[in-house]
């Protein structure tokens, strides 16, 4: 329940600060007074946009803060998911919106996300203003309530788990199945590159060993002749390094027995003549190998064009690319052939999912029929104590071709306030005050089953008057005494007298401006408000004793 409210720097409050109490309570202030300022500051509380607009005009910041009492309603979970810290007695909702228009939340002092917040505010105050009057005309606000009201969360669930599967299920059958017809109208393109590249025979490694060959036997020529001249140099009679390199051994030593350092030089020596000796056959050899070959030059040229050629066309570079751009297409093929297997599996799962779909959507149609004949009945002994004693209240339930988010009922509530009236939209053809009074009594219902700790009726008794006024302000107040909180912003005597507390907005003009407050009323302020709620401006005696009766005090 809301404990206390804290407001500063917003629109025409400059600081408000008020404690709330429990069961029924009444907000009363002349038209303009600021009901609807504050309204917008818990607005913001349950997550509703921040416009810096709002900021009182000077101000930098503006600030709204909200104690809540918990103790009561197990809110524990909440917290849990969401790692924020949990005090079991009371909670704290802030929000900041500076002048530049950033804004920041907190929950019990932690940062919190404005989705954190309304999901939690949701759980803690419910504002019924008059444009929710409007809401009674769309179906999915009215099958809404009927869900509420016949508690079936647990159903809605599962069916919305199987129904999103099975939407899931059908975007991919969709998908599949145009990725197929693409793919099969590009398999003639696909299966013809592929057959190109396996023709081509790729080897890994394939190019670079032509390329080196190509050279080769371009310079066949030259690379004989060079081989030839290194060898000679080696090995030749006529100032080779092989007889050289003897003739320089055998000197080295004859000379070994007198100077110790020639026999080691020898040795070294003789390591080089070998090493020469070996490099002279692998050349001479070498050279006997190396011939000019035209027709394998030609080879090798083709077989690099045809490399050259194929890299070029699909923009790569290397032979492997190629033979991976070979792996991709043939892939490609392999799935095209699979392509009705998939379908076929999706669609079966497809029908899987919508049997089960369709079973849950029954489950949840049964549960919506029993709720709605518990609905018209108490609708019924609602609503004719509020004045309409010939009403008729009537859930129709209607079903659908194809399931959708909420299962495959449409819902329609059908009213009727005259005496063998016809049933029609409750939206299309009820009356302001009408539609008031079956607001308040679906809200009633709706409280009961949810269990929301605060209730705010925001001017709900529009289009009633007197004796109806007085017995809407009972509902209120009965409302009020089931372990919960409502407020009604109201500008009747006969609801006003009926309140628990009864608070006052007004407008005072200071120095800087004309600011808003809110306080809470004595006994004999409230006889005072009331009878000016009765009479105007001017009190008479009739009016404050007409006050004093509808507070049921003495005179």
């Amino acid at each position: 329940m809301l404990q206390s409210l804290y407001i500063q720097n917003y629109a025409l409050i400059d600081k408000l600060d008020i404690d709330f109490t429990p069961g029924f309570s009444v907000i009363t202030g002349e038209t303009g007074a600021g009901k609807s300022i504050i309204l917008g500051a818990i607005g913001l509380l349950l997550g509703q946009r921040a416009d810096a607009k709002a900021i009182k005009d000077g101000a930098t910041k503006c600030i709204v803060e909200a104690r809540f009492r918990i103790a009561s309603y197990d809110m524990k979970e909440f917290f849990d998911e969401n790692d924020i810290e949990f005090d079991p007695d009371e909670c704290i909702l802030r929000r900041e919106v500076s002048a530049s228009g950033k804004s920041r939340a907190f929950i019990n002092d932690t940062p919190a996300s404005l989705a954190q917040m309304k999901v939690l505010g949701e759980k803690l105050i419910d504002i019924h203003s008059q444009h929710q009057n409007l809401l009674l005309n769309k179906e999915g606000f009215q099958l809404n309530i009927l869900d509420i009201l016949a508690q079936d969360e647990k159903e809605l669930s599962a069916y919305q788990k199987l129904y999103h599967d099975y939407r899931q299920v059908c975007r991919n059958l969709e998908d599949f199945i145009a990725q197929a017809e693409k793919s099969k109208q590009d398999e003639d393109y696909i299966r013809f590159q592929l057959e190109q590249l396996d023709e081509a025979g790729l080897k890994e490694g394939e190019q670079t060993a032509l390329e080196q060959e190509a050279e080769t036997l371009s310079h066949a020529e030259d690379i004989k002749a060079g081989l030839y001249r290194a060898a000679q140099l080696i090995s030749g009679d006529e100032g080779g390094a092989l007889p050289l390199a003897k003739e320089c051994m055998q000197t080295l030593q004859g000379i070994s027995h007198v100077y110790a350092p020639a026999q080691e030089w020898t040795e070294r020596l003789e390591s080089c003549y070998i090493e020469l000796k070996d490099l002279a056959h692998d050349m001479a050899g070498a050279q006997e190998e190396v011939d000019f070959n035209p027709a394998r030059l030609d080879f090798v040229n083709e077989r690099l064009n045809l490399i050259y050629s194929l890299q070029q066309k699909h923009h790569v570079s290397t032979v492997e690319e190629l033979t991976a751009l070979a792996e991709q297409y043939r892939s490609r093929l392999d799935a095209i052939t699979s392509f009705d297997d998939r379908i076929a599996e999706l669609n079966s799962r497809k029908d899987q999912l919508y049997a089960q779909v369709v079973r849950q959507a029954q489950k949840l149609t049964e549960l919506r029929t029993r709720s709605a004949g518990n609905i018209e009945k108490q609708m019924k002994a609602l609503l004719v104590p509020l004045g309409m004693p010939n009403v008729r209240f009537a859930v129709e339930l209607t079903p659908r071709k194809e399931p959708d988010a909420k299962g495959m009922d449409s819902v329609t509530f059908l009213f009727s306030a005259n005496k063998n009236g016809t049933l029609q939209n409750v939206a299309s053809i009820a009356s302001g005050g009408e539609i008031a009074r079956v607001m308040l009594s679906l809200k009633a219902m709706i409280a009961g089953a949810v269990k929301l700790p605060t209730i705010i009726f925001d001017e709900i008794d529009t289009g009633v008057s007197g004796s109806i006024a007085e017995k809407m302000a009972l509902i209120m107040q009965d409302m009020g005494k089931q372990n919960r909180q409502v407020i009604s912003i109201t500008h009747l005597p006969q609801i006003a007298a009926r309140g628990c507390a009864h608070y006052k907005v007004y407008k005072k003009d200071t120095e800087t401006g004309t600011n808003s407050y809110i306080r809470r009323l004595t006994d004999e302020e409230r006889v005072s408000e009331i009878a000016n709620m009765l009479s105007g401006t001017t009190l008479t005696e009739a009016a404050i004793n007409n006050a004093r009766a509808l507070l049921g005090f003495s005179k």
